[in-house]
């Protein structure tokens, strides 16, 4: 087993998160849900073609396989009971698409993702992964600081810009998790998580192709969320096709852009798979039905979050 020595295991779906096989997803692509951990979640949702490239979701971020291996007996999730035994409604529709979406990321991750990560893990020493872990997490801070400012966590608010000051400074860009030294942690607050504060119900559960899990309410959130991260409408190319929006990029600079958020979407997602190698492999080697126990650990993690 791999032991990590930096303070975040692996967003966004974070990022999850927010990976049912997200990482998978993705050399290219790009958050369900953690709490104060940097998890890839297999990727997040296209809003168009060029933000599939750069984003990730902070928020659905954590990996589903994550939520499902992270259960622990104080948690509401049972990612191994049967289907309809848990405690929130498993309303997929469209299971049947879904479960062919399913088996296409968990094959893309097998063949392409999970060989490149195992490579990396050779390469870059644990505590380097997870400070580039850190560093990602860190640059999702602004979604995270106005959805808790939307339901009214103020508090909460205030952890993420302290957190962030704190990191940014003397964690060095966000490489070393300093902030967490002074228990400065909070839960990890996304669109989707706002949508359903304010009463927005979750809709049908589906599936999405190099993403992951959603249900219709958190893939809206997803955009939400990219929409909130001025790094996407300040520095990357994702809505410079909108003139109202201010740049700091040069439109004849936007090919240099996008290679390089391609790059380093790419990077975090092989970054955090290889983080949690281990984790994943025990989590297939255990489920008999793994789409019924990720969907299941999908829906009760985020019914958990939205209540508190």
């Amino acid at each position: 087993m791999r032991i990590q020595t930096g303070c975040r295991p692996a967003r966004s779906m974070g990022s999850i998160g927010g990976l049912v096989f997200g990482g998978v997803c993705v050399l290219l692509a790009g958050c369900a849900m953690q709490t104060g951990s940097t998890r890839s979640e297999v990727p997040h949702v296209e809003e168009n073609s060029s933000a599939v490239l750069i984003a990730d979701a902070s928020s659905t971020s954590s990996s589903s396989l994550t939520a499902v291996d992270n259960q622990s007996s104080d948690e509401l999730f049972d990612p191994f009971a049967e289907p309809g035994e848990g405690t929130v409604e498993e309303y997929d529709p469209w299971e049947p698409l879904n479960t062919k979406f399913f088996e296409f990321n968990r094959q893309l991750d097998r063949w392409v993702l999970k060989p490149v990560a195992k490579g990396y893990n050779v390469v870059v020493p644990d505590s380097i992964q997870v400070g580039i872990s850190n560093v990602f997490y860190n640059s999702r801070v602004t979604p995270r600081f106005l959805n808790n400012i939307f339901q009214g966590k103020f508090k909460g608010a205030g952890i993420e810009a302290g957190r962030f000051v704190i990191n940014t400074t003397v964690g060095v860009g966000g490489f070393f998790d300093v902030a967490q030294r002074f228990n400065l942690t909070t839960p990890e607050e996304d669109t989707g998580q706002t949508l359903g504060f304010y009463g927005v119900q979750p809709g049908p559960y589906l599936m999405v192709p190099l993403l992951g899990p959603y249900t219709v309410r958190d893939l809206v959130g997803y955009a939400g969320d990219i929409a909130l991260n001025p790094i996407y409408w300040l520095i990357l190319p994702t809505m410079h096709n909108i003139d109202s929006i201010p740049t700091v990029v040069d439109i004849d600079e936007r090919a240099a852009t996008y290679a390089i958020s391609i790059g380093a979407r790419a990077i975090e997602i092989v970054n955090d798979r290889s983080l949690n190698l281990e984790k994943f492999q025990g989590v297939e080697e255990s489920t008999l039905d793994l789409y019924a126990a990720v969907r299941n650990a999908y829906l009760q993690k985020r019914a958990k979050a939205i209540r508190e």
